[in-house]
């Protein structure tokens, strides 16, 4: 990747394998607005806006350092997906086509909390009504840069009841954030450490919040943690396991099952009649 400074940010070219509104739009993170192709949002407490420009991905208001040290990463640019396509699509004929369906779906790398957070209050929920929870959280308890809202903390959340969470109308998950943020903060639940406990521990450790069962915990340990051998299973992929993949489990699905997932998740909501 070549990196090039520009008047209000930077451009890179070299980027392979990103398409951006099959990333950042695709139910993995909920504070992304596209406008005409340009994607503005927060993450790890700095804003951006997204697009591409040509065959440049262009991010503005952001310096080459922070490219080094949060874009690059966040956006998981150093992994190499065509290689990984290669290795999964042979696993079944309906994964092969669901990688050819979409091949710029990238795993983004989330701040933990933050990625923890959104998939409690993803529950029961859809993903319209989950970015509203979530702006509305971020107005109410994080810190503002300009118009922008960052992610407030676990810190800054563990000290308040869920009926200080009614602002945000979350229903019954505001006592699952709340329960979330004190056992966060207090070090009871290791977040950090789950980047290397044995897969099945890392899931048992975010279990012991309340409201966090498997599906979110699979959620928070690929997107938040960057543990791509998870696999999580909501409403969609048991459909799609059930009706698309009827001798597989999810544990068929390799090293690479989280990312396979993200393949077998798009491609099964944006084609309705296969279920027919």
């Amino acid at each position: 990747m070549n990196v090039i400074k520009t008047d209000n940010g930077i451009k890179i070219k070299g980027v392979t394998d990103l398409d951006l509104a099959q990333t950042l739009d695709c139910g993995q993170s909920f504070r992304w607005v596209e406008n005409d192709g340009k994607f503005s949002g927060v993450a790890f407490g700095k804003k951006a806006e997204i697009y591409f420009d040509g065959d440049c991905l262009c991010i503005e208001n952001t310096t080459a350092e922070d490219f080094e040290n949060i874009w690059k990463s966040y956006l998981d640019l150093e992994l190499d997906y065509g290689k990984i396509r290669e290795d999964i699509k042979n696993l079944h004929p309906v994964l092969r086509d669901a990688c050819a369906y979409a091949p710029g779906i990238r795993i983004l790398r989330q701040e933990p909390w933050e990625a923890l957070c959104t998939f409690i209050i993803s529950q029961n929920n859809n993903i319209k009504r989950i970015k509203g929870i979530v702006q509305r959280l971020c107005e109410s308890f994080g810190g503002k840069i300009d118009d922008y809202y960052t992610f407030p903390s676990a810190e800054n959340l563990a000290g308040l009841s869920p009926e200080d969470l009614a602002p945000i109308r979350a229903g019954f998950r505001n006592k699952y954030i709340i329960d979330a943020a004190q056992k966060v903060s207090a070090g009871e639940v290791d977040l950090e450490k789950c980047r290397k406990l044995p897969y099945d521990k890392a899931r048992e450790e975010l279990m012991k919040i309340k409201g966090v069962g498997k599906k979110v915990a699979d959620c928070a340990l690929l997107f938040g943690l960057h543990r791509v051998e998870a696999f999580p299973v909501d409403v969609w992929m048991k459909r799609a396991l059930d009706k698309l993949f009827p001798d597989m489990t999810e544990n068929d699905f390799g090293p690479y099952a989280g990312i396979a997932q993200q393949y077998i998740f798009h491609y099964s909501r944006m084609h309705p009649e296969l279920f027919e």
